[in-house]
């Protein structure tokens, strides 16, 4: 019997009845294994595909979106009569994720905090049966374990996307609740110093601001004034950068220095929007120019970037090439992307999510010192975005934004605290990081053999 074991040991025998799908992905496809019992996913989880109208023209309706970074989060409210399609509605508890972007961490949790409830109805939408904690799940599907058992289970021959029937296909390590709820408690334990750190992190980054802001007399808030209840309210029109039916914006806080000389940002250097590169074009993805996009915007020097593309691609395009040392604003973005910049420590292009400082009159202002300012009134700078759904800065409000111009020597100073207080919170950042990934790596080392 041996010998007939090791003849056919390159054979596979599966019983047709457990095939769902087969090819030579399958086929090599991760096996599961783990301490627990392995199940069939599909037999915990319930599909959520009911769709809702939400097309009433006096109601606004709160859409929840999911990405890679937040989970999901809440997007957007819209008016009824601008909603021409049905949304499926989640409840606290539910999973939701892009099918064509699973493989790289788009799926999250439905919390209480959660002020939305609509979702497109192009994410798959389902629930935990009794036995399995969506946020036990949630953190599974969030490991690199899982991760690649995902990967060979995708379909599609350009797109690769993962179909709820196929997720309910997948086999998991299955815990009892009790050690489900130990392993989350040993994740949250860890994450929860990590959270600690971001919180030092903002106190750092807040007293930097208020502290170039007093160096500069600059009022670190802005300030917006609602309308309430009061019927009449005299403003003089000097001070008026924005008004609408909710909220005035003054000019106090934009810029404005009670001791020094303002300039424009356009007074200072050129700003232009970025560019699309010609996609059509077949060398497209074979090119070595680095593309910066809004994610990669993030109060940093770039000395890389996740994609590069050809001479060719940004040849008849609005695509430019931007010089080392030009300085990167991010205009669209969720979360915390919009308004946030970044210092190209290369030559590159960027995407038209970005406006790009280049060519800066640096007889007036350091180059270091006009990026510590707009990091500094980041809050301030993306309170100018504009839009219902989700609002955005242009090029235009940022070429008009007030920068206070002081003599060099302050100027070197704000840069020299500047680079203390980033080097200060990049260490906090980095470390805060570490602990995210351990509590990860640790719970998957649990899970997973």
């Amino acid at each position: 019997m041996a010998m007939h074991s090791d003849r056919y040991s390159f054979l596979k025998f599966v019983r047709y009845q457990d095939v769902f799908l087969w090819d030579i992905k399958r086929y090599f496809a991760t096996q599961v294994l783990s301490t627990f019992p392995v199940v069939r996913l599909g037999d915990y989880i319930n599909e959520e595909s009911a769709k809702y109208s939400i097309s009433d023209s006096t109601k606004t309706y709160g859409i929840l979106g999911v990405n890679n970074q937040m989970g999901i989060f809440d997007a957007y409210t819209e008016n009824g009569a601008k909603i021409k399609q049905k949304y499926k509605k989640m409840e606290e508890g539910w999973i939701a994720y892009n099918p064509y972007r699973v493989n790289v961490g788009s799926v999250g949790v439905k919390r209480q905090s959660h002020m939305n409830d609509y979702i497109s109805p192009a994410y798959v939408v389902f629930s935990c049966k009794k036995g399995l904690l969506p946020d036990f799940l949630y953190l599974m599907m969030k490991t690199p374990t899982f991760n690649r058992i995902i990967r060979k289970n995708t379909t599609g021959s350009v797109r690769q996307s993962l179909s709820f029937k196929n997720l309910r296909a997948l086999k998991i390590p299955m815990p009892s609740l009790e050690e489900q709820e130990r392993l989350l408690s040993a994740y949250n334990h860890c994450f929860g110093k990590a959270e600690s750190i971001s919180s030092l992190i903002e106190t750092t980054q807040l007293t930097w601001e208020q502290n170039v802001c007093k160096l500069l007399f600059v009022e670190h808030k802005v300030e917006e004034e609602k309308t309430g209840n009061a019927f009449l309210r005299f403003i003089h029109y000097k001070d008026i950068t924005e008004w609408g039916i909710t909220m005035i914006k003054k000019k106090k806080g934009h810029g404005y220095s009670s001791l020094y000389e303002i300039a424009k940002i356009k007074e200072l250097c050129k700003v232009n929007s970025g560019g699309t590169p010609n996609r059509s074009n077949k060398a497209y993805y074979k090119g070595n120019i680095p593309w910066v996009k809004t994610g990669e915007v993030l109060n940093d020097i770039i000395y890389e970037t996740e994609e590069h593309i050809s001479e060719e691609a940004i040849a008849n395009s609005s695509a430019k090439l931007y010089p080392k040392g030009s300085l990167i604003i991010a205009m669209y973005g969720q979360g915390d992307t919009r308004g946030r910049s970044a210092k190209l420590g290369i030559e590159a292009t960027t995407n038209q999510a970005c406006a790009v400082l280049h060519q800066i009159d640096n007889g007036k202002v350091l180059t270091d010192y006009l990026w510590a300012y707009i990091q500094v009134m980041y809050n301030d700078l993306r309170s100018l975005a504009s839009g219902t759904n989700q609002p955005n800065l242009n090029a235009d409000k940022i070429k008009n934004y007030g920068v206070p111009v002081p003599p060099k020597e302050v100027q070197e100073e704000i840069v020299a605290y500047t680079k203390e207080k980033r080097e200060q919170i990049s260490s906090l950042r980095a470390e805060a990081q570490r602990l995210k990934q351990q509590a990860l790596q640790d719970f998957e080392k649990e899970l997973f053999k």
